[in-house]
């Protein structure tokens, strides 16, 4: 056991290395550029580090490299996010009224991690300004090692190992109301897998030899309210989102289910310098959808896919508190339930988790937050590298 700890550590550390080294090299490729281009990395109105307008006058081109410290995904790895924004300039519509419009991110994704699991894609989100059309679009491959539990007669949960190979295909329109902070439209998502069991004569009881090579098609709608201040870190203002999918072998799914999301996050300003968030979040599943997309609870602290049932509920507070200049602290808790009838919604022990951080504003223009987190849930301590807020939505 010692050894096998001992190797466990070197490897992350090996990890962290390269991770610390790419973003030495990206940092040092930013100066070069900006240089070059005679463009400042300090504010005009601070003279603190800020990268907005090398954001705005290097053609919206930024490379993010980061950590990826999902416990799920061996709790060390790397990836980088190499993005385009494009920043758009209020527009008067029809109604007189003045209207902000989110800027377009154009980017791709390189990751891999510590239990070997490693994922490349690319997506972008946009907006047809006069159209009041918004959209999102994004597809990926990889070949991801994650852990799904068993629930044992005895109250215990058994682990299984599991890898995934799997394609990823999801997009969504949205078209703005004459109120543009409501809009709504359809949705589609598509997932095919090839899913590696330790043991195909033993499966685990929430899984079929159906499982093993299987297709999700997803078509369903959703209608939203957005009244944030900004998309990235958030100072005042409600998103409100009701979405639903449909899966069915008219849509070549090879399963049959429906799935129906809720979700509340909302942002006030207790003082100038206090910020106070609430999450609310609720899912619920019917049909046979496949174990792996069943409900979970999505908190910091708690491993992905750790626990799940047909229905989730979610519930999250945090603080900012703005302490000095540009650096922020933060609190937050929650309270989660994954579970598979409502009449027992809470009769298994709550989920919780905890924990605290800190943020810098990094492109004051585009209110755009960067930090970590340090969060302990039932079982464990994670940590977390969080670009813009952990709700981004």
């Amino acid at each position: 056991m010692a050894n096998k700890y001992s190797d466990s550590n070197m490897k992350s550390k090996k990890i962290f290395q390269k991770i610390a080294l790419l973003n030495l090299f990206f940092l040092l490729s930013f100066n070069a550029i900006a240089q070059k281009q005679h463009i400042s990395l300090r504010d005009s109105i601070d003279g603190a580090i800020d990268l907005s307008d090398y954001i705005i006058y290097a053609h919206g081109f930024i490379v993010v490299p980061t950590l990826i410290t999902e416990p799920a995904l061996g709790g060390i790895g790397g990836a980088v996010v190499p993005l385009f924004l494009k920043k758009h300039a209020p527009v008067i519509d029809e109604n007189g009224k003045k209207r902000f419009i989110d800027p377009d991110i154009t980017g791709a994704m390189g990751m891999y991690t510590g239990n070997k699991s490693w994922v490349a894609g690319a997506f972008r989100a946009g907006s047809f300004v006069k159209s009041k059309i918004m959209y999102r679009v994004g597809a990926g491959y990889g070949n991801v090692n994650m852990s799904f539990y068993e629930n044992l007669p005895n109250g215990k949960d058994q682990e299984f190992d599991l890898n995934f190979e799997s394609f990823v295909f999801y997009t969504r329109v949205m078209k703005q109301f004459r109120n543009a902070k409501w809009s709504a439209g359809p949705q589609y998502f598509l997932l095919d897998s090839k899913i590696n069991f330790p043991d195909l004569n033993n499966l685990p009881s929430f899984a079929k030899l159906t499982d093993v090579n299987s297709t999700v098609s997803q078509l369903g709608a959703a209608i939203q309210f957005d009244g944030r201040d900004n998309i990235f870190t958030p100072d005042k203002g409600v998103r409100l989102q009701a979405d639903f999918f449909w899966s069915d072998k008219a849509l070549g799914s090879d399963y049959q289910a429906w799935r129906v999301n809720l979700s509340a996050i909302g942002y006030y300003p207790l003082t100038k310098k206090l910020i106070g968030g609430l999450r609310l979040e609720g899912e619920q599943a019917f049909g046979s959808p496949p174990f792996y997309l069943r409900p979970g609870i999505n908190l910091r602290g708690v491993p992905a896919a750790r626990y799940q049932g047909k229905a989730s509920v979610v519930t999250e507070g945090e603080l900012r508190w703005d302490l000095y200049k540009r650096w922020s602290l933060m609190g937050y808790g929650g309270l989660a339930s994954a579970f598979n009838d409502w009449d027992k919604a809470f009769s298994k022990p709550v989920v919780y988790s905890y924990g605290s951080g800190f943020r810098y504003l990094l492109a004051r223009k585009f209110k755009l937050r960067m930090g970590v987190d340090v969060a302990k849930g039932p079982e464990d301590w994670a940590y977390y590298v969080v670009f813009g807020s952990n709700w981004l939505r």
